[in-house]
């Protein structure tokens, strides 16, 4: 009797934990408009409970995610110009923002948002960058088009305070026509020891470092590419190993082949997933937290779209088109700006 009443008791603490580990598989997502403005908005960044953005015509502001109605609004002017900002990063030091195109400009809002300081500049007929990441306080990086014969990539080891450019000599070199899409600040992923930039155009790389950019290397993808439309437009990374590429035919937003890969190797090796199927043009695609990488998020041309199996089959929660990019707060709330709004996103 004694062994009966312990192996009943071992199999309820079994089905216990299979159901605390047992992952809902989302069905619907409900969205609901925060923020409405003349603004479009490719770059946000969650920090603690705010919710910042910036967007073109020198826009920025920051959203009190518990009030939702709490509201900072700024924007930023150098000269006569008024920047596009495509890429963003919080971290306790500020909130930086970045331009994308001739003069790029990089400044820093400070925790209280009373300073707001250009950092980084940079003047030159083909600069335009696509991307920013931090790792920590400390080291951040920032992608963008060839300038020279590599990608244009610059890094900060000192909360942001100084940025340096990393020269071509120790960077792979491109090819022509080979570059970057500012579509969702999200062509570099920084996790853990690993730094992760995608291209797209005539060719559709990855480059990876893993000692905060010293060396590279850069592998093939089998991505569609070979046009100025082509090409990855955006990766999202659940750890140093399982990756997830997309982007397509920006001109050919309905095709859905060779527009998503998946990579368990820290993206030495990419494989196509969903041939045929699940979503076109994706302007962002991101992991769901605590879901072991199998639970992935598209927004983009051909509306939102969901897979719970990694990419092998995705399911449309929503046929809005006009979402840039995209964030999770959790594992069943994310946030996502497009053409002048922002929106809160609750999966279900």
């Amino acid at each position: 009797m004694k062994y009966i009443f312990l192996s009943f008791t071992f199999f309820l603490f079994l089905v216990s934990c299979n159901q605390k580990n047992e992952k809902t598989i989302f069905s619907k997502v409900e969205l609901r408009t925060i923020y409405s403005d003349s603004i479009s908005c490719r770059a946000i960044s969650l920090y603690k409970e705010e919710l910042w953005f910036a967007g073109n015509n020198g826009k920025y502001g920051v959203i009190d995610l518990n009030s939702e109605e709490k509201i900072f609004k700024g924007r930023i002017q150098n000269d006569s110009i008024f920047p596009e900002f495509r890429s963003i990063a919080t971290t306790d030091n500020g909130t930086f923002l970045l331009s994308v195109a001739n003069p790029a400009l990089l400044y820093r809002i400070s925790p209280d948002r009373k300073i707001v300081k250009a950092v980084y500049q940079e003047v030159n007929e083909k600069v335009f960058f696509d991307s920013m990441n931090f790792l920590n306080n400390e080291f951040g990086m920032a992608m963008g088009d060839p300038v020279d014969n590599c990608l244009n990539v610059i890094l900060t080891q000192d909360g942001g305070n100084s940025w340096n450019k990393i020269v071509c000599e120790n960077l792979p070199n491109v090819i022509e026509g080979e570059a970057a899409f500012a579509a969702s600040n999200s062509n570099l992923i920084i996790k853990d020891n690993s730094i992760f930039l995608v291209s797209g155009g005539k060719k559709a790389r990855c480059f990876v470092s893993n000692d905060k950019g010293k060396t590279w290397n850069v592998y093939e993808t089998p991505i569609v590419q070979g046009e100025a439309m082509t090409g990855i437009f955006t990766a999202d990374f659940y750890d140093e190993n399982i990756g997830i590429i997309a982007g397509g035919n920006y001109e050919e937003q309905e095709n859905n082949s060779k527009n998503k890969a998946i990579t368990t190797d820290g993206g030495k090796t990419w494989n196509l997933v969903a041939e045929g199927s699940g979503f076109g043009y994706a302007s962002c695609i991101q992991f769901i937290p605590n879901s072991n990488g199998n639970e992935i998020v598209c927004v983009g041309g051909t509306g939102i779209h969901y897979s719970s199996d990694r990419g092998e089959s995705w399911k449309l929660l929503n046929d809005t088109k006009d979402l840039f990019t995209l964030r999770f707060q959790n594992d069943s709330i994310a946030y996502a700006a497009g053409k002048n709004k922002i929106v809160k996103l609750e999966f279900k």
